[in-house]
């Protein structure tokens, strides 16, 4: 029997990149749902951390992460702001003043997808 080496293992931050891969278009999650998901509890800053780093080329729904009271995280008057507004609505999500509701559209993978589709 043949376990993965260390050099196998995703990153910390691919597994962030792979967690956020997931969420489907329509729904959101926080920092730190992604931070468990991940397999990272209490890191949801790293989420953020790891967004900022991703490469463009991956194409990552980041517009999708919003923290845990459902609101947008920049600054009302930034462009992100703006930016993140417009690609959430362009889904169908509501986004009011900056909130969305997570009773509605917050995402709620079940298990086995967590354990189908994450390799870590």
């Amino acid at each position: 029997m043949s376990f993965p080496t260390e050099a196998a293992k995703p990153s910390p931050q691919q597994r962030i990149w792979q967690v956020v891969a997931m969420i489907p278009e329509g729904k959101v999650s926080s920092y730190g749902k992604v931070a468990d998901y991940a397999g990272l509890p209490r890191r949801a800053r790293y989420v953020s951390r790891a967004l900022k780093q991703a490469p463009d080329s991956l194409q990552l729904p980041w517009h999708r992460v919003i923290n845990a009271q459902g609101k947008i995280a920049f600054a009302s008057d930034s462009d992100a702001f703006r930016e993140q507004c417009y690609l959430l609505r362009k889904e169908g999500i509501t986004v009011n003043h900056g909130r969305v509701a997570l009773s509605e559209f917050e995402w709620q993978p079940d298990l086995a997808t967590l354990v189908l589709c994450l390799p870590f």
